[in-house]
């Protein structure tokens, strides 16, 4: 049996929508676009048709990958406010131990990552590491850049 893929609600919302808007706007766009580049003749030697019949194929390959993960997910439960440690839809603030720095995540599934939100996987190396420790635990999270010490000094919802 698959892994089921964990969603919060607000990343359930998401995928809904742009699963709709795939669906019926893009399709349309998509269609409209194939219609123009086919007028422009020989589809043997036209370049706009095969961009276009690519860009389809990869929407569509989209809303696959879209209505797997609707056929298997989980939602999490962000109404528990444990935060005695680090799980799924936890925020934690940490303290970088090389650079006295501090950093903010959330820890969401791996369909919902937005590292310019501060949105990373708890299956990412840093994820993985932070899940299940608490308020003044020191983890070291194996990177591709080399390990990563960090302390953890807050943990919200």
């Amino acid at each position: 049996m698959a892994k089921k893929i964990m969603l919060t609600a607000e990343g359930l919302a998401n995928l809904e929508n742009e699963l709709k808007y795939l669906k019926g706007e893009k399709r349309k766009e998509m269609a409209e676009k194939i219609k123009l580049a086919r007028s422009y003749g020989d589809l043997s030697e036209n370049s706009e048709y095969d961009d276009a019949k690519n860009e389809q194929a990869i929407m569509e390959a989209r809303i696959r990958d879209i209505e797997s993960t609707l056929n298997n997910f989980e939602l999490i439960d962000e109404n528990d406010d444990n935060t005695a440690v680090v799980r799924l839809s936890s925020r934690v603030k940490v303290e970088m131990i090389a650079t006295g720095s501090t950093r903010e995540f959330k820890i969401v599934g791996a369909n919902e990552i937005n590292p310019s939100e501060g949105k990373i996987s708890d299956e990412s190396p840093v994820g993985s590491a932070l899940v299940g420790h608490a308020v003044g635990d020191v983890v070291e999270a194996d990177t591709p850049g080399g390990a990563l010490g960090m302390k953890i000094l807050e943990i919200t919802k």
